[in-house]
C-alpha cells in the first residue's frame, strides 16, 4: 500500500493547471460504446479510475489509441459481449463504480449488459435505483443473480418513455440519457441532473448525431435515432481540483494562480470560498489566490452561524465539502458543514481532531467546525485515506501542519488526482511517495 510522507508548514507559489474532469471523463468514455465509428477525446486525466475504465473497454474489444498526452481515440466496432461473462470482467468492473454507466450504452446498442455490483468510495449507501428504474421504463429487463452478485440486463429495441427521476442523480441521468438516444420514439427525463459535466455529455451525444433538447435544464427531451457516428470532444477542467487548489492556497498561506479553470462552469464554488473570507480573484480564465495570513468566515445577516451544504447543481458539489471542512479548521469563526447526500463522508474528521482541529461531529451528515484563526496550527499525524475527497482534504491538512505527516492508502487519492505529489512539489511542497 503506497503512502505519502508530507513535510508540512511550507508555502506554495507559482501556477498550476487543473486536470481534465474525472466525473466527465467517466461519462463520455462510456458513451463511445454507442457507435461503431471512431471517437476522439482530449484532456482525459491520467488517473486510476479513468485508466481502469479505458483498460476495461480495451478488454471488451474496443480499439484504443493514445496519439498524444491526455488524448485517446476509441472505436467500438468489434465489442466482445462474451467477455462480460468472465471473472476478469466481474473483478475489473466491480472495482470501479463508474462502470455502472456501461449499462445504458450496452443495452441501447446491443440489447444486453452484465454489471457486477459496483465499487468506488466507501462513503455510505449509493443506490442504483434511479439508473435501473429509468432504463426499465425504456423497456429493459433487470435480473439480479444473488450467487454471482451481478445484474443482467436484457432488452429488445428500447422505446421512449416519460419519466420523473426520484433524485437528480448525475450518473443516473447520464446512464438513462445514453440509453435513450437510440430508443424508438421520444423520451422525456424530468428532474434530470444538469451539472456542467452532464451538459458536456449531452453536447458530445449531439455531436454524434443524437437529438436532445433542454441542455443545462432539468428537463431533457430525446428523439431517438437509429445510429450515432463518431466525433471529437474535449473534457472540461476538473472543478474539484480547482476548489482543492483554492483551499490548499488558503490553508498554507500561499500565492497561487490556477490556470484555465473554465470559470463560467464553476458555479458557486468561488463564492462559497469567499464566504470563508478567502480572496478569490478572477483574471481572464484564471483564478488568483493571493497570500493571506488569515481569513474570517462570514455569518448570516442575522448573525447566526454560517452553514455550508451540498445540493444538486447549481448548488454546491458534495465532492468539495471535505475540502471546505478542513479549510474551516484554520479560519477565524465557526461553520456548520452539512453533507446531505452521503452519510459516511464526514467520518474522517477524527484524524483532523487528532491534529488539533476543533470539530464536533453532530451526526453522520453534519459537523460543526470552530476555526482557530491559524493561532493553533494543525499537528502532524499518521492517517489512512478512506476515499478520494477525504484523501485530498487530509493532504491539505498535512501540508499546513507543523511537522511530518504520513497518509496511507493513497491509491484512493490517485484515483482522482493526476500526479498530485509531483505537481505540488513543483510549487514548493515537500511530498514523498513511498
Amino acid at each position: 500500500m503506497a503512502s505519502f510522507i508530507i513535510d508540512g508548514g511550507r508555502t506554495l507559489s507559482g501556477e498550476i493547471t487543473p486536470q481534465g474532469a474525472k466525473n466527465e471523463a467517466l461519462q463520455v468514455i462510456c458513451a463511445v460504446l454507442l457507435t461503431a465509428e471512431k471517437v476522439t477525446i482530449h484532456n482525459i486525466p491520467n488517473i486510476l479510475d479513468v485508466n481502469n475504465l479505458i483498460s476495461l473497454l480495451g478488454d471488451m474489444g474496443v480499439k484504443i489509441e493514445h496519439p498524444a498526452t491526455n488524448t485517446y481515440t476509441f472505436q467500438a466496432d468489434t465489442v466482445n459481449l462474451d467477455y462480460l461473462q468472465t471473472l476478469e470482467f466481474f473483478k475489473k468492473s466491480g472495482a470501479l463504480r463508474g462502470s455502472v454507466m456501461l449499462v445504458g450504452p450496452l443495452v441501447a446498442r446491443f440489447g444486453y449488459a452484465l454489471i457486477p455490483k459496483p465499487g468506488g468510495d466507501k462513503i455510505g449507501r449509493r443506490r442504483l435505483d434511479t439508473h435501473f428504474l429509468g432504463i426499465q421504463k425504456l423497456g429493459a429487463d433487470f435480473q439480479y443473480d444473488t450467487t454471482r452478485q451481478v445484474y443482467e440486463v436484457k432488452a429488445g429495441k428500447l422505446k421512449g418513455a416519460y419519466m420523473l427521476l426520484d433524485e437528480a442523480s448525475v450518473t443516473g441521468t447520464a446512464n438513462i440519457l445514453m440509453a435513450s438516444v437510440l430508443a424508438h420514439g421520444t423520451t422525456t427525463i424530468y428532474n434530470a441532473a444538469c451539472e456542467p459535466y452532464l451538459q458536456q455529455l449531452t453536447k458530445m451525444l449531439i455531436a454524434m448525431g443524437a437529438k436532445i433538447s433542454g441542455l443545462a435544464s432539468n428537463l431533457l427531451t430525446i428523439e431517438g435515432v437509429d445510429s450515432l457516428h463518431g466525433c471529437e470532444h474535449t473534457i472540461l477542467p476538473d472543478m474539484i481540483e480547482v476548489g482543492s487548489f483554492i483551499g490548499m492556497a488558503a490553508m498554507t498561506g500561499s500565492d497561487l494562480r490556477v490556470k484555465n479553470v473554465s470559470y463560467d462552469n464553476l458555479g458557486i464554488i468561488p463564492d462559497a470560498f469567499r464566504r470563508f473570507g478567502i480572496v478569490v480573484n478572477q483574471d481572464g480564465d484564471d483564478i488568483v489566490i493571493p497570500k493571506q495570513d488569515n481569513y474570517t468566515i462570514d455569518t448570516f445577516m442575522d448573525g447566526s452561524i454560517m452553514t455550508i451544504a451540498d445540493a444538486p447543481w447549481p448548488g454546491l458539489t458534495p465532492d468539495l465539502l471535505s475540502v471546505f471542512l478542513v479549510v474551516a479548521t484554520q479560519a477565524t469563526g465557526s461553520v456548520l458543514i452539512h453533507q446531505k447526500m452521503f452519510e459516511s463522508r464526514l467520518f474522517f474528521v477524527d484524524k483532523l481532531i487528532d491534529m488539533g482541529a476543533q470539530i464536533i461531529l453532530c451526526d453522520p451528515h453534519r459537523a460543526t467546525v470552530i476555526g482557530s484563526g491559524k493561532r493553533y496550527p494543525l499537528r502532524a499525524t499518521n492517517m489512512v485515506s478512506p476515499d478520494i475527497r477525504a484523501g485530498i482534504a487530509m493532504l491539505i491538512a498535512a501540508m499546513s501542519a507543523h511537522g511530518t505527516s504520513q497518509i496511507h492508502n493513497i491509491d484512493q487519492i490517485d484515483r482522482g488526482y493526476e500526479n498530485i505529489d509531483q505537481r505540488l512539489n513543483a510549487l514548493g511542497a515537500r511530498i514523498t511517495r513511498v
